[in-house]
């Protein structure tokens, strides 16, 4: 069992989700991100945390309709315009901000988000 899955194991034991994110999947911590970002060599700040945050709400309230990657850039885009939209986000994530996003949410990453001959492409 790798790491992160005895974190996610252990994590499912704990009924009471962070209020601070509210629309986290099941069994997801922020200790699961923060271990994930030290992976990936990413300091998570606030807004990275605020990314996150929108990353899970957006999953909540369009998993009935299905996630598509369209969808969800253009949600991003729209939400953080005032900060510099798609160029602010690929600065905080810089593997790209829906696939390196969704790990970091504890989200699958839509289909078509990244190409395992290229890597993150969205």
């Amino acid at each position: 069992m790798s790491l992160i899955e005895s974190i996610l194991e252990e994590a499912r034991g704990v009924s009471r989700r962070d209020p601070s994110f509210p629309h986290a999947p099941d069994g997801w911590t922020p200790a699961v991100a923060r271990h994930i970002a030290k992976q990936e060599k990413l300091a998570m700040t606030e807004d990275h945390w605020d990314v996150v945050r929108a990353l899970q709400t957006y999953w909540v309230q369009h998993a009935n309709k299905g996630i598509h990657l369209r969808g969800l850039h253009d949600a991003l885009e729209e939400r953080f315009h005032s900060e510099g939209g798609i160029k602010y986000l690929y600065q905080l994530f810089p593997r790209g901000p829906v696939a390196q996003g969704c790990r970091l949410a504890g989200l699958a990453a839509p289909a078509g988000a990244t190409d395992k001959g290229f890597g993150s492409i969205a």
